[in-house]
């Protein structure tokens, strides 16, 4: 693997890093940061997922440590060989900031209002295989020391729906089929809406798993 490339905002940031009881370093807010603010850029090395594969194998190590963060299907971010200070902000099950995709770039945004002194965090949710059980949690350790820490970084287990839920959905799904492609497209068109200084942008939810997938 290439040696780490550090490329530092070129603007002032609301935050300085400082060793952290979660993980390493982390992100600290030196002002207060209000909610719906993108407060910086996840940078990273743009490669396959391919690429990624060989460069991280999960299975190999003790404890996961990697800084892949999946842009689309083919694309993912080695925050690994080069980032910025985004790299530092760590995950936590009450997070204070969301990772959102947004014209093929990702933003950490501020979901609630962050006071000087606070840590910045988000969660990574790390999305869960059919394979995976204790031991895939134990890879993926959460020391977030949050009331609702569900011990690890992976996603919540989904809960299978009830019957009068299922059938709900499929009703649901049957109907969708009846209105044809018009629907379809405003649907695509209405992606998740996310302010910073009164702008409004269409974005997606970044995820993150093992490598920190966004979709």
């Amino acid at each position: 693997m290439t040696s780490s490339k550090f490329i530092p905002s070129t603007k002032p940031l609301p935050f300085e890093l400082h060793p952290s009881s979660i993980q390493g370093m982390g992100a600290f807010a030196i002002r207060r940061i209000r909610k719906g603010t993108r407060i910086i850029e996840y940078l990273g090395e743009r490669i396959t997922q391919a690429e990624a594969d060989v460069r991280y194998d999960d299975e190999a190590m003790e404890r996961h440590h990697t800084f892949l963060f999946n842009l689309d299907k083919r694309t993912v971010l080695d925050a690994g060989t080069i980032h910025n200070e985004a790299r530092y902000i760590n995950h936590s099950c009450a997070p204070n900031c969301e990772a959102l995709i947004d014209k093929g770039h990702i933003y950490i945004y501020a979901i609630t209002s962050i006071e000087p002194g606070e840590e910045l965090v988000y969660d990574y949710g790390y999305e869960r295989t059919e394979d995976m059980g204790p031991e895939a949690e134990a890879l993926y350790v959460c020391r977030c020391g949050a009331p609702n820490c569900r011990g690890t970084i992976l996603a919540p287990e989904k809960k299978a729906p009830s019957r009068k839920k299922a059938a709900s959905k499929s009703k649901a799904a049957s109907k969708s089929k009846s209105r044809g492609k018009k629907d379809a497209g405003v649907k695509k068109a209405a992606g998740k809406k996310a302010s910073s200084a009164g702008t409004r942008r269409s974005t997606k939810r970044a995820k993150s798993p093992g490598r920190k997938r966004a979709s």
